[in-house]
């Protein structure tokens, strides 16, 4: 099985899958829109995160009237978003794991006077979302 982040599709094909000519995906390239991994010096490769994100380029330019300018701007904003997004998340699952060892810790002392038959500390599973245009 291949990951979202897989190079497998020619121009050609990913300009198809698109719904844009493959001319537009240079464009995308050349703003720094997209960027493609290269089988050799010329040979372009896609993989599907690439062709969401020229779906998401086409959706900001044809359905909500941004200009490429604003694109670049709104798709930066959404990486860095997702960035700190996992960032959080892995802050998150760290603090929850050591907060668990130091209960751990704390529960094997037999002096310790805790409840033994409940959670001393429920920790929801928080997630955030992810921001979808």
């Amino acid at each position: 099985m291949r990951s979202e982040n897989q190079p497998v599709f020619m121009i050609g094909v990913a300009a198809e899958l698109c719904g844009v000519h493959p001319q537009t995906l240079r464009q995308y390239e050349r703003l720094g829109l997209v960027v493609p991994s290269r089988a050799g010096a010329k040979n372009r490769l896609y993989s599907e995160m690439d062709i969401r994100r020229v779906q998401k380029i086409q959706r900001l330019t044809q359905e909500m009237g941004v200009n490429l300018a604003g694109v670049e701007l709104i798709l930066r904003l959404l990486d860095e978003m997702e960035d700190v997004r996992r960032d959080m998340e892995r802050q998150l699952d760290q603090y929850i794991l050591d907060a668990e060892k130091r209960i751990s810790q704390i529960m094997e002392s037999p002096l310790t006077p805790i409840r033994r038959d409940e959670t001393l500390l429920p920790v929801p599973k928080i997630r955030i979302k992810r921001v979808e245009l």
